[in-house]
């Protein structure tokens, strides 16, 4: 009797934490990249619930070596190989309506690595309030 009460209490967990990790990872406005794998010099990301973005890889210097406007139906899936790229330090510049996320992408002898979390994130002004005016004083 206790042994089921331990397996439905186990049970329930399970779902709750699948659950919870499944609505972060979908989101609910704001596009999350996630990074699915590295193999080599291989980099796979992806862009859940985002349907139309501007991919663009930067160099050191600010150079623009790569740049796409990428679409999906329910997101964007993309695999980058790197395998020319000399070693070193790249930014991968995703923006989509709402706002820009730059990831940084390291590049070595041995492979290639994308960072999951932004090196910098920022928000579009809202356009629906361009026909304003503001009093004062």
């Amino acid at each position: 009797m206790v042994m089921k009460k331990i397996l439905k209490l186990s049970l329930v967990c399970a779902v709750l934490f699948t659950g919870m990790s499944t609505y972060a990872i979908d989101g609910n406005e704001d596009f999350t990249l996630h990074v699915l794998k590295g193999n080599g010099k291989l980099v796979t990301f992806a862009l859940n619930q985002v349907k139309k973005a501007t991919l663009t890889i930067y160099d050191k210097d600010g150079s623009v070596l790569y740049y796409e406007n990428a679409t999906g139906k329910d997101g964007i899936l993309r695999t980058f190989s790197f395998e020319e790229f000399p070693a070193g330090t790249y930014i991968l510049e995703v923006e989509d309506s709402v706002k820009k996320v730059k990831h940084e992408i390291t590049v070595t002898d041995d492979g290639s690595f994308l960072s999951s979390k932004a090196i910098s994130s920022s928000y579009k002004a809202d356009t629906t309030a361009k026909n304003t005016s503001v009093a004062t004083r």
